[in-house]
């Protein structure tokens, strides 16, 4: 049930924080303000946002702080609590409210400065969606097979850094093939000005995703496209089949874990060792004799008789000897 509670609260404060810069809840009103050296008014205007979001937001702030506090007070090692990245989030999402609430009551310059960096801040609220992952079995997977797959993204990362210096550069030059002879910079009739600008476009193709807002137009550039475009499917084709088994890696782990029987931890009587008095006793106390072996509850059925014959006759073996 707190699991619950607590997915509601982050999906409503999500949804408050996205309303909120919806124009319909922030009206344009007329604010007055008087100039202390001259007492002229100077009349403004400014959007506010409607009043029941912020009452919303603070249930849900009362609530986030509650469940905070309550972890940090029953948390074995509060170190290691606060180097919990979801935890440092958590806080960070919390404090802002409670800073504009207080400095709302203030005119001063510095408190309106500070007001509007608390609403710039106010978009760590949004990583409040981390912290499903704590209730979601498919989040967490997701989280291992991102650090688990850490190498090759950056190998990825490299291959398209490469891909996107070779192709912006082609690109720049094959584009200055087909220049006109009365332009001395060889760019009034291509969108490649220079080759920082070529960046964007080898990203995009490379990506496969084309935006369109620049393209080759001559012959040379549409080749040197046609390549950056084969070269981006080729390279983002290699990693993700790792990428894949580790996420398939993860999941059957995360599946066979939550289908394993709950079971309660019974008491497994140590095995007497050797020299100590319990170790001659009476075979018919030896645990040998149970029908099924209570330290390992999968067997299927007890050893086999000729495994049970040779440990009696070296137990009897040695108690001679003892004595």
């Amino acid at each position: 049930w707190i699991a619950f509670a607590s997915l509601f609260f982050i999906l409503v404060s999500i949804t408050t924080f996205c309303l909120e810069t919806h124009e319909a809840f922030n009206p344009i009103i007329n604010r007055t303000e008087i100039d202390p050296l001259d007492n002229s008014t100077r009349v403004y205007q400014e959007t506010e946002t409607v009043v029941f979001l912020t009452y919303i937001e603070g249930v849900c702030v009362l609530w986030f702080t509650f469940e905070f506090i309550m972890r940090v007070t029953f948390c074995p090692s509060k170190l290691e609590f606060f180097r919990n990245t979801l935890n440092i989030i958590d806080f960070i999402a919390i404090m802002p409210f409670y800073l504009e609430v207080g400095l709302s009551g203030l005119s001063s310059k510095a408190a309106k400065d500070v007001l509007g960096f608390l609403r710039v801040v106010r978009f760590v609220r949004i990583l409040r969606i981390f912290k499903l992952t704590r209730h979601f079995v498919g989040l967490r997977v997701l989280g291992h097979t991102l650090r688990a797959s850490t190498n090759e993204f950056l190998l990825l990362i490299i291959f398209l850094a490469l891909g996107v210096l070779i192709f912006a550069t082609m690109i720049y030059y094959a584009e200055r093939i087909g220049a006109k002879p009365n332009d001395p910079r060889a760019s009034e009739h291509t969108h490649f000005k220079n080759i920082p600008i070529g960046f964007w476009w080898a990203v995009v193709t490379m990506t496969t995703l084309g935006y369109g807002d620049m393209y080759p137009q001559t012959w040379s550039g549409m080749l040197v496209g046609a390549l950056c475009a084969l070269a981006g499917v080729l390279t983002i084709a290699m990693p993700v089949p790792v990428i894949v088994n580790n996420f398939g890696m993860y999941y059957s782990l995360a599946m066979a874990k939550q289908k394993l029987p709950k079971k309660k931890n019974k008491h497994i009587p140590r095995a007497p060792l050797l020299g100590s008095p319990n170790y001659c006793k009476s075979e018919v106390t030896s645990p040998h004799h149970s029908t099924q072996d209570d330290t390992w509850p999968l067997a299927p059925q007890e050893p086999p008789e000729e495994i049970l014959e040779i440990n009696r006759a070296g137990r009897k073996t040695f108690c001679r000897m003892s004595v």
